[in-house]
């Protein structure tokens, strides 16, 4: 029996995708928190050391950069299929 080209693509067009969406977003969280430990850093605190009420400003928009910067790794990485 022979296989024409069309019944190759036909057959791989139905195999499922593979979805690189979880490895991508741990490497985008990590970038992440990078980011946040040398905003800490820059203010000079200690990542994970701060009180949210005692908390000066500088820290306060590190925070705030985190979140969003988690907040952008789940929309693009969780969501969109990668293969």
């Amino acid at each position: 029996m022979r296989f024409s080209y069309l019944t190759i693509v036909a057959t791989m067009a139905l195999l499922p995708t593979a979805m690189g969406g979880p490895i991508s977003y741990a490497i985008c969280q990590t970038g992440c928190n990078t980011v946040a430990v040398a905003c800490y850093a820059a203010a000079g605190f200690q990542f994970g050391t701060i009180l949210a009420v005692a908390a000066p400003a500088t820290i306060i928009v590190c925070n705030s950069a985190l979140g969003t910067c988690s907040a952008a790794c789940a929309g693009i990485t969780l969501l969109a299929p990668i293969p």
